[in-house]
């Protein structure tokens, strides 16, 4: 089911790019699945989820190719080897998100070597913080149940980077960018839904009682957003749209991801709504702010990410928790506290190393194509294919027959 969700995500994206960068955008998606998997078996996961190697920063290298994992391994009352291919479908999708800020004018080199660089210098590190055995944010208390710092506010704030390193697209700000296709959208943000029952309620590591929360507080939380997210264009725009609907389910879903296990129902209402306002109005801030993130996902994944774990801080509840009470559950601020520190640390480390990242790839392969691709479109330029016929609709604009 999380698996599902990368090429959901290509769905997604796909349908909100331009006719001409369709494939480019799907591309982006696809070729993560294999890189990311490439570098987890061999060092990710025991970077992730290996013993600390000091300080709760970074695991030990001691499942280095997965080394020490058999059949009989097992991690967290499950096999360890469905554990390592269930947290690696969350590394996959975490780095296909960052795609979607540079849609329309990255180098496929370029995103092909920034993948697997992201996933061990980025990703791994953060996901040890947050969920490895000892790591420091663990630690110190911070709590993201399925991924609002690990995956959501990691790779929102990778997007930024990233989308400041390649600077804005030709037009962004002038010429009207729209969705090319809408009801690929709204098929990429179903599937992404039912994929996230996966991601959240799969969190539990088995068939329980906290699953089942999980499993409603997702959906309830999916729901509002759409709705938070529509009653904002109904007042502001005179009407509700099918992009908006999209947009506004997702924001609900970012929102919830690290706040399903420790919130209650009542709880999932008020973080689902809160992010469908919230983020309806993040994502036009780039246009003031002149950073041309394509696709929203700092408007969306990194403001989502940061209402669902900051309201942990509000809504927790003991009966999900297990102990800890945020502020309306007589938990006082401690819990609050500990929530801001771990989004600011989170962000501040994926968006330095992401932008150190993102500038050697350029130094080194460039990481822009050139202004005569991008105003052509990058289909054709980077996969001499098209989507559409005569770049608009469907094949290659090379009559048959012919080479080159």
């Amino acid at each position: 089911m999380v698996l599902l969700m990368t090429p959901a995500l290509a769905l997604f994206y796909g349908g909100m790019v331009r006719s001409t960068g369709v494939l480019n955008m799907l591309m982006m998606s696809f070729i993560a699945i294999p890189l990311v998997t490439v570098v987890w078996l061999v060092a990710g996961y025991s970077l992730a989820f290996g013993a600390d190697a000091g300080g709760g920063l970074i695991g030990n290298l001691d499942h280095l190719g997965l080394a020490g994992i058999d059949p009989g391994s097992v991690r967290g009352g499950i096999p360890e080897l469905l554990f390592v291919t269930f947290q690696l479908t969350f590394a996959i999708l975490t780095a296909a998100l960052v795609s979607g800020a540079i849609a329309d004018r990255a180098e496929f080199a370029g995103w092909m070597a920034f993948v697997p660089l992201w996933t061990l210098a980025v990703y791994a590190p953060i996901a040890h913080w947050v969920w490895g055995p000892d790591g420091w944010l663990a630690g110190f208390g911070a709590l993201d149940y399925a991924g609002g710092l690990v995956v959501e506010i990691a790779s929102g704030a990778s997007a930024l980077a990233l989308a400041l390193v390649l600077g804005p697209r030709i037009g962004f700000n002038v010429e009207a960018m729209r969705p090319h296709n809408l009801p690929f959208v709204l098929l990429g943000a179903g599937l992404l839904w039912f994929g996230w029952f996966g991601f959240n309620a799969g969190s539990a590591l088995g068939a329980n009682g906290t699953a089942a929360a999980v499993f409603l507080n997702t959906l309830v939380a999916g729901s509002l957003g759409m709705l938070g997210w529509l009653a904002v264009e109904q007042i502001r725009d005179g009407k509700p749209t099918t992009f908006g609907a999209a947009s506004g389910v997702v924001a609900g879903l970012v929102a919830i991801t690290p706040s399903c296990g420790v919130i209650n129902t009542l709880g999932s209402v008020v973080v689902g709504l809160a992010a469908g306002v919230v983020c309806s109005f993040a994502v036009g801030w780039k246009h003031k702010a002149g950073y041309d993130d394509s696709l929203d996902v700092v408007g969306v994944h990194f403001v989502g990410g940061i209402v669902g774990t900051i309201l942990i801080g509000l809504l927790a509840t003991e009966v999900m928790t297990g102990g800890v009470n945020g502020l309306f559950y007589g938990g006082g601020f401690a819990q609050l506290g500990k929530q801001f520190v771990a989004v600011l640390v989170v962000a501040a480390y994926a968006f330095v190393v992401s932008f150190a990242l993102g500038k050697g790839v350029d130094k080194v392969l460039g990481f822009r194509i050139s202004k005569e691709d991008e105003t052509s479109g990058i289909d054709f330029a980077m996969h001499a294919e098209t989507a559409y016929p005569e770049g608009v609709h469907g094949s290659s604009p090379r009559k048959f027959g012919t080479a080159g």
